[in-house]
């Protein structure tokens, strides 16, 4: 193994990665990382693990060695080391052609947009590469929707693989390149701006310097802002904000701003790449318009849209409400002088809210209502009102909703179905909008016989939406009793528990007992090991045999050996990454 290169997935959010490089248990350094080239300046071996020059052949010859010790498994000599062939590369405009010319394989693999769309052999590799080279990169960037289209094939075909994009990359887009699956950067566009006396900051290229010491277009000051920019998007990625500095700096040009919008369009179709679960501290700062485009978002409001339906039995009044800053939105003073002055537990509450849409009140503790944070206007875009609109006239379709009740902020021109406002330009809290939307509780209920649910059929109700909306189905709850008090819930069958809700991880914690359950009710996804390994910790991709597709990190699994269901394993990796990726995949939780 001489030639491999040890690396660990540590950090994740979507596409992009943070990955331990050489031993895991006490790594040498971790991507996003630099690449040292010929004539580049001294840098630390943690921040550019590895040197890569291309002699002057055509077709060139690249060679990308180590600088550190990375090699398993004895971590030894600085290795790996690799030498490839790049092959003729022809421009992406020329999209039919094919140069004839075959690039070389292996460890380091040398990729273009032709070799993309021409050789078959990259279906089909004798090994994994451990770095890719999307040797075009800078080429593809100029042309609309390829550099994506690029980075998206080679993350989903070689998951496991350290990407680099030669030339493209400098401290204004390595958030928004680590966000499409880069890993590997250069110095190339720094070394350019040093020479023309402009330094290439965070914000972009800046050609007025001041006449501080401090401010200079040395190839060091620019270094400087490199190690800036990586440190602050391994911050990010660690607390889970990567995607707010990706909006923000995508703003650095047009360009940045086309690719991301690509992106996202590109990522929405996919049902392998999402997460389901995220650490209770996890924010999803929506500041921005293009926060509305975020795939967690767009996930959820494809979900809402096509997918979600109320508790049976509550699909008669729907009462629209205003959100909360504090989450859940129960938690808050505006929702507790609502729930008061409503009275009833019989309407089926959705709330109102920017980027999302609408949040039933049966979901409001999930990732992302639970999670997610935007700043109050009191005013609504056009884009806001119209996918407001979108997915309430949906949710009406699918249910038998005779009356609405509006109290939010956003009105509504509903046909068919009896309609109040409540609140008509009022503050949501005021006292005489309060006093309209409790007359008008006061009359629907006078109107209709309803039955206020008891608490136990609430906590069922919103247990089994949180299934419908987590797992396969929430047939597993057939039966079941809930018990205990808050912040825990027992989930009870038959007096054994077979599971706990908690409201600190806003999740289910699945028993030992659920899994003959679940595995009949068929309400979680599979993963299938192979038939002859021993499985004693945490799943790897090399012990799993087959897996269902639209697997998301976070996903509780049901894990299956020989047909028999033997464990639960809780996805650290979303389904595209489950072919190659070395590493953990899913942490193993409960086993027969």
């Amino acid at each position: 193994m001489a030639n491999e290169l040890g690396r660990t997935v540590i950090l994740r959010h979507m596409f992009a990665r943070s990955w331990a490089l050489g031993d895991r248990k006490s790594p040498s350094a971790s991507t996003p990382c630099l690449i040292k080239l010929s004539g580049d300046c001294e840098m630390p071996h943690s921040l550019a693990p590895f040197d890569a020059e291309t002699d002057s052949e055509i077709p060139q010859t690249l060679s990308v060695r180590s600088n550190l010790p990375l090699s398993p498994p004895n971590f030894a000599d600085n290795s790996p080391n690799y030498t490839t062939k790049i092959g003729h590369v022809l421009p992406p405009s020329l999209d039919e052609a094919n140069a004839g010319e075959a690039a070389g394989q292996g460890g380091l693999l040398p990729i273009s947009w032709q070799r993309l769309n021409h050789d078959a052999s990259l279906t089909d590799l004798g090994i994994n590469p451990s770095i890719i080279v999307l040797v075009d990169a800078v080429q593809l960037a100029t042309q609309q929707g390829k550099l994506v289209d690029a980075l998206h094939a080679i993350k989903t075909r070689f998951p496991g693989a350290l990407v680099w994009t030669p030339g493209l990359g400098g401290p204004d887009n390595v958030a928004v390149l680590t966000w499409l699956g880069v890993d590997i950067f250069d110095l190339s566009r720094s070394r350019q701006c040093s020479a023309s006396n402009v330094i290439l900051t965070g914000s972009g290229p800046r050609t007025t310097l001041s006449d501080s010491e401090y401010d200079s277009a040395d190839i060091e000051t620019q270094l400087t802002h490199w190690k800036l920019a990586l440190n602050e998007v391994k911050a990010r990625l660690a607390d889970g904000t990567l995607r707010t500095l990706v909006e923000q700096q995508s703003l650095n040009s047009p360009k940045l701003v086309e690719h991301l919008r690509y992106h996202d369009k590109l990522t929405r179709t996919n049902d392998e790449v999402g997460l389901s679960h995220v650490p209770s501290g996890t924010i999803l700062h929506c500041n921005s318009h293009t926060s509305l485009n975020n795939p967690i978002v767009t996930k959820w409001v494809d979900f809402m849209s096509h997918q979600y339906h109320a508790p049976s039995g509550l699909d008669q009044v729907l009462l629209l409400l205003p959100c909360s800053a504090r989450k859940p939105y129960r938690m808050s003073k505006s929702h507790r002088k609502f729930l008061n002055v409503i009275g009833t537990t019989a309407f089926h509450e959705v709330m109102v809210t920017s980027p999302l849409g609408l949040v039933p009140r049966d979901l409001e503790e999930t990732w992302p209502a639970s999670h997610y944070d935007i700043p109050v206007t009191g005013e609504w875009s056009q884009d806001e009102i119209q996918r407001t609109e979108t997915m309430l006239k949906s949710l009406i379709s699918r249910h038998q909703y005779h009356t609405i009740i509006n109290h939010s902020s956003m009105s509504f021109d509903i046909e068919g179905i009896t309609y109040y406002e409540t609140r008509n330009g009022l503050t949501a809290t005021s006292r005489q909008a309060l006093d309209q939307l409790s007359n008008t509780v006061t009359e629907v209920m006078q109107n209709h016989q309803f039955r206020n649910r008891k608490h136990h059929k609430i906590l069922l109700d919103n247990f089994s939406s949180i299934a419908r909306y987590k797992m396969n189905n929430d047939d597993w709850l057939e039966n079941v009793t809930v018990r205990g008090k808050p912040p825990f819930w027992r989930l009870e069958l038959d007096g054994k528990q077979i599971a706990l809700w908690s409201n600190d991880r806003r999740g289910f914690s699945l028993a030992k007992s659920s899994i003959p359950i679940i595995d009949n009710k068929s309400s979680l996804k599979r993963i299938h090991l192979l038939p002859d390994v021993s499985w004693k910790g945490d799943i790897f991709s090399n012990i799993v045999d087959q897996y269902d597709s639209g697997i998301n990190s976070g996903d509780d699994l049901l894990v299956i050996q020989n047909s028999q269901p033997i464990g639960l394993a809780r996805a650290t990796a979303s389904g595209w990454e489950w072919s190659s990726t070395p590493g953990i995949v899913a942490k193993g939780h409960q086993r027969l």
